[in-house]
């Protein structure tokens, strides 16, 4: 092992960025790559609620409160209730809730559920940088647990912010080469997410977390064919649900490898075209990735954010109806035609991975909220019309939030628009106000307006929770 990556992981040194790289040298070399493994789990198991800024702590509560409230959303649709169909006749005890619903479930089954509640919706959390949706991994996983157990706020608070350090610290050492490849990266990496969070709470030694973490990798779940069905909000679920049984059965001393992260074979190397441990190791205890977390304004993929927007703020300056538009005519990043190129949705669920949709539907009704990306939006006569008068053109040099627009009206006038960065990033982030009018959005046909108030202040209160046991109580229907 290089001298300087024991040291760091055994508590002797603190690794530097520069020394990290120098290292490491050929992220793509696996000979090179050492005790990244072992760094992360003693950083997991000796990471204490004191040590977090406030600022991280704030944007836990943030993350908490999205994600409360996006499962709340999804907790009525058609796909969760076929997976509680499906899976009650074979749950254990009845220990933990299914937010929104009555239903309780063994805790493996619960963070299945409300990971895909959660998700269905596609209006949860990404990581500004490698696209994850960190909140549904760990959240889903970590209050299951808390109903079987004391947890106090503050370590919840603390696990939540290590689970989505650890799986957004992951993804981002393989992103974007591992997404290329058409792996779903919340899957994927949030095993790592759930499996550490949970792992934190269940009092995991430094030994223990090392093979919680090499039980996560050896359960990578996710592919981007799957966008657009049901499946796609599996992925959080699994995710929540694997890492979760990683933690178990490591805090039983169930062995795995302990480079399951770095080694030849192991997690990094097999699932990417290339990596860069750096990643994981650079700022370590220092730098939070949940800093970097952003909360959704349309429900749908976050990469047809700017076109949504830009059609939008189109629609209200130019007073047009959809039949004077000849055509609009969109720029966008490479990953937005990779992500969603369907030209004609058939499904709701569908539509929330076609630019084309997203572009007519944010135009002719003005939104991009649960209701524009239904079956009715998809059959809608002057929305398909319109969806099909939309074109698209690769620009390289655009972001992925950003987006070119020009309208041309009938007749030949040309309005155009440029977003520079979406609503809802994290350079023009959503407040505190926009998340908690979302949240009464996302709660109305599940919990009376009372019930919304009190549990929106329990989620931004939760560290002074002597026990979050009592959110996952208030979430459920009286």
């Amino acid at each position: 092992m290089n001298r300087r990556l024991f040291l760091y992981a055994t508590g002797g040194l603190t690794l530097s960025p520069f020394a990290a790289r120098a290292a490491s040298q050929n992220a793509g070399a696996t000979e090179a790559a050492t005790g990244i493994t072992q760094a992360l789990a003693r950083y997991i198991v000796s990471t204490k609620p004191a040590d977090l800024p406030a600022p991280v702590r704030k944007e836990a509560a943030r993350t908490l409160l999205n994600w409360v409230g996006c499962a709340l959303g999804g907790s009525k649709h058609e796909t969760v209730g076929i997976a509680i169909a499906a899976m009650s006749p074979f749950s254990g005890p009845a220990q933990a809730g299914i937010l929104g619903r009555k239903e309780r479930m063994d805790i493996l089954n619960t963070a299945l559920i409300n990971g895909i509640s959660s998700h269905v919706l596609d209006y949860d959390d990404t990581h500004s940088r490698n696209i994850v949706h960190p909140g549904g991994p760990v959240l889903s996983a970590i209050l299951a647990l808390a109903e079987t157990r004391p947890v106090s706020g503050p370590d919840f608070v603390n696990a939540l912010v290590i689970g989505v350090d650890v799986e957004c610290r992951i993804g981002n050492s393989v992103y974007p080469k591992h997404y290329d490849t058409g792996w779903h990266i919340t899957g994927t990496a949030g095993v790592f997410g759930s499996a550490a969070a949970s792992g934190k709470l269940l009092g995991l030694t430094e030994q223990q977390m090392r093979w919680a973490i090499g039980l996560a990798a050896t359960q990578p779940v996710g592919l981007q064919e799957m966008f657009g069905s049901m499946t796609k909000s599996f992925h959080p679920g699994r995710a929540a649900q694997n890492g979760l049984t990683a933690a178990l059965l490591a805090a039983k001393n169930f062995t795995s490898s302990e480079q399951s992260l770095e080694a030849k074979y192991g997690w990094a190397n097999v699932i990417s075209a290339a990596r860069d441990y750096n990643y994981i190791t650079d700022g370590l205890g220092k730098t939070y990735e949940i800093s970097k977390n952003t909360y959704k304004p349309f429900a749908c993929g976050v990469v047809m954010h700017a076109t949504i927007d830009g059609c939008i703020r189109l629609r209200n300056e130019t007073k047009l109806k959809a039949e004077e538009v000849e055509r609009i005519e969109l720029k966008v990043h490479p990953l937005v035609m990779q992500l969603t190129s369907k030209k004609s949705p058939q499904t709701g669920l569908e539509s929330k991975f076609s630019i084309f949709h997203a572009a007519s539907v944010a135009f002719v009704e003005g939104g991009g909220g649960i209701e524009q990306f239904t079956d009715r939006a998809v059959r809608d006569k002057t929305i398909a019309s319109l969806r099909d008068r939309v074109t698209v053109v690769i620009d390289s040099s655009l972001h992925e939030d950003q987006v070119r627009i020009t309208l041309i009206a009938n007749g030949g006038r040309r309005f155009e628009k440029f977003v520079e960065h979406a609503v809802g990033s994290l350079e023009n982030p959503m407040s505190d106000k926009d998340l908690e009018a979302k949240f009464a959005g996302l709660a109305a046909t599940v919990l009376p307006p009372d019930r919304q108030r009190w549990l929106m202040d329990m989620c931004w209160n939760v560290e002074g929770l002597p026990s979050v046991k009592a959110i996952a109580d208030a979430a459920r229907p009286v």
